[in-house]
């Protein structure tokens, strides 16, 4: 059982806290997972903001919240951890000392979690009036989101001021992704089946696809999102994390010092793309006008409100693993803001059989493909060819065994990443939270990419509601493979 904890989220009043974060807390409250004595203290920057926030936090539940969840008698008892504080996170001024207060007010030894949802740019400014404020405790931890920094140079920079206040073990830098039910079903997937465990490698996959397919345009992120685009955004966190994930060897076990050595060993086999390879396998993009969903959008200038931009919204990227394991297979990584369906998926393709017993007759033989989808909904898919059974002659066909996991369980439990992450942040468990190393290596592996877009070219133009540039396409055909689009095939 958890033990009681302090949560401070710094921009407590943000997107982030009223989306995500404090729902992701009343779920771990209806669920029995927010230990009595908990408590959860929202920085906002005035007090009328701070009177005002119980309200605010009222709203935003009933608004994020999924069908169903909400209810006023659970309300009124989580509201009851809600502890809302006006701090200015990059002023040492008078209000650190209320805060200070009013966790010490607690003389046990509770464990304070400091959820830094804020810039990264002050995330130095804040941890050192943390410590000058004698705040961290040998039980603190901090937490981080991404990205972190723009570049390599940056990265560092903003780790480095973190950590001289902050231990290595005490830094949990966050990628939500990594605590979704799904991600981790794939670690117990590979290593507790023998069935796919002695079929991950090169020679009996393919090629792996892993895309993250966005609907939304900027919404309110233009000013950041313009200074950092897709691969920084996207490419340089979640989709080599989940990458990490599925091409890892086997950890010796599953802790996380065990997980990050072998995710570790995975980005330093990343064959790097330089120069001419940067555009010989990657395929950039700008989203224009088009229909989505039946509904006319406008294109990523009109929605950035400037003439012009060579930012990239979309990216897809072949990339290789140079180890025994995956030898010769290519990582196919997409990602991509207005495109035709929202859905993150992870697509196992295994190579045909290698001596094929039936004639043309029976129809054409597809390859066997493993789908772990993460969103919208979480499931897994195995696609198998069978006879079809309303068919005295002996025809083929691909069948689809489905596990809907939010089928699967109806108990009331409710899937949510940031949940997990931020009660695996107060118990100290960092297995699902990246190193400063994994941080270090994947900008090494970005930052020529990013070198060489500055020197050439500009991104392709894709018309919004479509699955990205007709270039995309083309960098799979080259070797014969086509893209699994979600919904699309079988």
């Amino acid at each position: 059982m958890l033990n009681p904890f302090d949560i401070v989220i710094f921009g407590g009043g943000g997107d982030l806290a009223l989306r995500k974060l404090l729902p992701a807390m009343y779920r771990a409250y209806q669920e029995g997972n927010l230990p009595k004595g908990s408590r959860i203290l929202p920085t906002v920057r005035e007090e009328n903001k701070q009177k005002e926030y119980i309200e605010t936090a009222h709203q935003a539940l009933q608004s994020f919240l999924s069908a169903g969840e909400f209810n006023e008698k659970d309300w009124q008892a989580f509201s009851e951890f809600l502890v809302p504080v006006v701090v200015n996170v990059t002023d040492i001024d008078d209000n650190w000392d209320k805060l200070k207060a009013i966790l010490d007010e607690d003389a046990s030894d509770k464990s304070r979690v400091f959820y830094l949802s804020l810039p990264p740019a002050v995330y130095g400014r804040c941890c050192e009036i943390l410590s000058l404020k004698a705040l961290i405790t040998d039980t603190s931890r901090v937490v981080v989101e991404k990205p972190i920094g723009y570049c390599g140079e940056s990265a560092e920079e903003i780790n480095g001021k973190i950590a001289q206040f902050f231990s290595e073990e005490q830094i949990f830098r966050i990628d939500h992704y990594l605590g979704k039910e799904t991600v981790q079903n794939l670690m117990a997937l590979r290593f507790s089946n023998a069935l796919f465990e002695n079929l991950w490698d090169a020679k009996s996959i393919d090629n792996i696809q892993i895309s993250i397919s966005e609907t939304v345009g900027l919404e309110a992120r233009a000013g950041f999102y313009d200074k950092a685009g897709a691969l920084r955004d996207m490419v340089q966190n979640h989709l080599l994390q989940l990458l990490c994930l599925v091409a890892m060897e086997s950890p010796h076990k599953l802790n996380a010092s065990s997980i990050r050595t072998e995710k570790l060993k995975v980005l330093e086999a990343l064959r790097p793309l330089v120069d001419a390879d940067v555009d010989n396998n990657i395929v950039r993009g700008q989203y224009v006008p088009g229909d989505l969903q039946g509904k006319l959008v406008p294109g990523y200038l009109e929605e950035l409100g400037e003439g012009s931009s060579i930012t990239e919204t979309f990216v897809a990227i072949r990339a290789h693993i140079d180890n025994w394991r995956w030898s010769g297979v290519p990582f196919y990584l997409r990602t991509g803001k207005r495109m035709n369906k929202r859905c993150a998926e992870i697509v196992v393709e295994y190579k045909p059989v290698s001596h094929n017993v039936y004639d043309d007759s029976v129809g054409p033989i597809q390859p066997n493909r493993l789908v772990i989808r993460l969103q919208p909904e979480e499931s897994i898919q195995l696609t198998l060819m069978s006879k079809r059974l309303d068919n005295l002659e002996m025809q083929l066909e691909p069948v689809t065994l489905n596990i809907e996991l939010s089928e699967q369980y109806k108990n009331g439990f409710h899937s949510d990443a940031y949940k997990r992450l931020m009660l695996d942040a107060a118990a100290n468990n960092p297995a699902l939270f990246i190193h400063r190393h994994e941080v270090r290596q994947a900008w090494q592996w970005i930052d020529p990419i990013v070198a060489r877009w500055q020197e050439k070219g500009a991104p392709a133009l894709y018309r919004a509601g479509s699955w990205g540039p007709e270039g995309a396409d083309e960098l799979l055909a080259e070797s014969g493979h086509v893209w699994f689009n979600a919904g699309e095939q079988v």
